[in-house]
């Protein structure tokens, strides 16, 4: 249950429209709701300004539905990250307006469709085979109201396709920058631009990359000075980090 709700909920009290006994059992589930494998977290979009999000890995098809389910009850957005096709079919029966995202490995349901940024993101990915993570990060970007650039295979071994594409990324207001192998790309972006620079090294490389290991290492010594990091392949966490930052001051939520 986000703030708008809670306060239109609050109007139709004092108009009248509402019984405060009716008011009082549309907000028991917060701060959240038990359903025996899982505390579905309600009031998360009242804190952060976007739904609980669920990590589709590990959990049973009919677990993530459940969940998905209580979520669209309270929240007009939806997210399930590293999912399947087989996830989605099920989820089509709860919502007909779900949508799978192939690449990014993900489920969306966006019902509110209020832009929230106060800029552009700009997703750049060093080679084809990092845009899977590119990916997760632009549509959790999305999902949150921002406007999102994407700019893929621009990697440190052809750096002229990246200052080819420059006029692309330099008027975003965050950067989120996915490279494996030695995870250069950062710090070059970095040196270019004056806003932050979120860098996702990937698991992509031959055997000394070490699953990605490399590329973070690399990340974590970037001598830019506006480069931070999250961890191996989450894009999710670097869309969602980039989302906050994007975000118009009047729509953040908190005191």
């Amino acid at each position: 249950m986000n703030r708008e709700r809670i306060k239109k909920l609050l109007e139709q009290v004092r108009a009248g429209r509402v019984e405060v006994d009716e008011a009082v059992e549309k907000m028991a589930s917060l701060p959240y709701e038990d359903i025996d494998f899982a505390r579905v977290d309600h009031h998360r979009d009242l804190r952060l300004g976007f739904p609980e999000v669920i990590l589709g890995q590990g959990k049973s098809p009919e677990q993530i539905v459940k969940i998905a389910e209580r979520i669209l009850t309270n929240s007009s957005n939806l997210l399930v990250s590293r999912t399947t096709e087989q996830v989605f079919a099920l989820i089509r029966d709860v919502a007909r307006d779900a949508e799978f995202h192939p690449d990014a490995r993900m489920i969306s349901v966006v019902r509110d469709r209020t832009e929230r940024g106060d800029g552009s993101i700009a997703i750049i990915s060093a080679g084809t085979s990092d845009i899977p993570v590119a990916e997760e990060a632009a549509v959790t970007a999305e999902a949150m109201g921002n406007r999102v650039s994407r700019i893929y295979d621009v990697g440190v071994a052809g750096i002229h396709r990246l200052l080819g594409a420059r006029q692309e990324f330099e008027s975003a207001r965050v950067i989120v920058v996915v490279a494996g192998m030695e995870g250069a790309l950062p710090s070059v972006v970095g040196g270019m631009v004056s806003v932050p620079v979120i860098a996702v090294p990937t698991s992509i490389g031959y055997g000394a990359s070490f699953d990605g290991l490399a590329a973070l290492l690399g990340m974590l010594n970037s001598c830019a000075s506006n480069v931070t990091v999250v961890n191996i392949d989450n894009g999710f966490g670097a869309g969602f980090v980039a989302s906050l930052i994007n975000r118009r001051r009047e729509v953040v939520s908190g005191p």
